[in-house]
This record gives C-alpha cells, structure tokens and sequence, in this order.
C-alpha cells in the first residue's frame, strides 16, 4: 500500500495521567490515513527534532497517543491541556499486516510498546491472548482496556508485585498461539524472536531524527539488507530479521 506523509494540525481533546510517567493524550484532526502500528511524529515548540509517538488508537475523527515521560520534550508534552494545538505528521511507517494474523493470535508488549497492540486487538476483534509486561504494580496500564475488547490477559512484573514474576518472555512457552504480534523495547523484541515457535511481526522502537525516511538514522538488518526503522518498519516479518 502507498504511504503519504501528511502534515496536519491536531487539537488536544484530553491530555491525562494514566501512571506517574505514563500519560494518554486523545487528538482530533484528519486521521484518514492513520493503520495499526503507525506512528506519528510531533512538533513541540522549542526543539528542533519531532518526537515519534505509536498510534494507541484511531477513529473517524480522534487519535489516541499514550507515551511516557522520559525526557524534556515529553515532560513538555505532559503539561499541555485540552484546547492546545499540535503539529503532527502522520501516514508514517509500515503498520501491522492483519492479512498474516493466525485463529490464535498473540500479543506481547512491554512499557511503551504496549499501546500499539490495543488497536490491533481491537481490529482482531479481542480473539487474542495479550502479555503487558512492566517493571512494577504501579506501572501498569491499559489491562482493564484490553479486557474490555475480550483479549485474555496476562500480567508480569518484573518485581512480582502483580500477575507472573518475571519478563513478560517467560510465559510464553505455556500459551497456545499460532502467530504473534510484538511491541517493544530492543532485548524484549530478541527474546521473542528467539522463544517464539511460529511466525509473526516485531515492532521496533527506535530513536529517529526526521521520522520518514531521509536521514538513515534508524536502521535494522535483515536478510535484504538494512532496512529503515521509520519507513520499511516500524513492523518487520520474523523471518526477514538478522540477529
């Protein structure tokens, strides 16, 4: 499918504390050319590099972005309230291809990889067992979202203070799947690639500079060659990846 960047103005309709560092932010704007696992890349005023953001979820006339404060551009982002307006550029990256999913279907996220999977259970219509891995109790978000949609639920901590002791990997080898989704952080992504018995898709996150393609700052490599986190990904097949 043809992607087209779109540079759009989008308006805050809520911007609210989900954790301590964790926020959810619901837009409003043209969002005709926003798919699952996408990403989206903002404009704040003050710092020369767009901040890319995954699409939580989307509808006719909302988007809905959560992210984590981890540094000035997102704290910046954590103070705006409804009302503020936003520059975003979207149509963004190479989001989940649902024609491959399997009849059980697995989610794995940790942190903030796990946004993105929300809309992708909605679109498998919850016929899925979903894993949200945290540190900690008081990290999680989003477990009563996914169950809502009919997912089965899995938690892990990695301190044990909620759900499974450990990573949100060591489960896997329990659930019956027959694809996967993933969506997360560099070593989580390798430990399902490894432990994984079937085929499915990795998303990436990657630290970007322009977001689209030109810059080459986010690369990955695969049996081709290397290939752009922000452009050929953020979604990469299994079977493509060299590690």
């Amino acid at each position: 499918m043809l992607k087209i960047m779109k540079q759009s103005i989008f308006k805050i309709k809520e911007n609210i504390a989900l954790t301590d560092s964790i926020f959810k932010m619901v837009l409003l704007g043209d969002t005709s050319d926003l798919r699952t696992g996408q990403f989206v890349n903002i404009k704040l005023d003050g710092f020369f590099l767009r901040r890319p953001i995954s699409v939580c979820d989307v509808d006719k006339k909302s988007l809905t972005i959560i992210y984590k404060i981890v540094g000035e551009g997102t704290e910046q982002m954590s103070k705006m309230t409804a009302g503020e307006k936003l520059d975003l550029l979207t149509g963004l990256g190479n989001g989940y291809d649902l024609t491959l999913a399997g009849k059980k279907n697995l989610l794995v996220g940790g942190g903030v990889g796990i946004p993105p999977l929300y809309k992708l259970a909605k679109d498998l219509k919850g016929n899925c067992t979903v894993v949200l891995g945290f540190n900690t109790a008081t990290e999680i978000f989003y477990e009563d979202e996914f169950k809502a949609l009919g997912a089965n639920v899995i938690i892990t901590t990695i301190d044990g203070t909620k759900g499974v002791k450990g990573l949100a990997t060591d489960v896997l080898k329990d659930i019956d799947y027959d694809y996967f989704f993933a969506c997360g952080p560099e070593p989580m992504l390798k430990a399902v690639y490894e432990q994984t018995k079937t085929s499915g898709q990795l998303s990436f996150e990657e630290r970007m500079g322009c977001g689209f393609g030109a810059c080459m700052g986010c690369t990955c490599k695969t049996i081709t060659g290397y290939k752009r986190i922000c452009v050929e990904g953020p979604v990469l097949v299994k079977e493509e990846l060299v590690w």
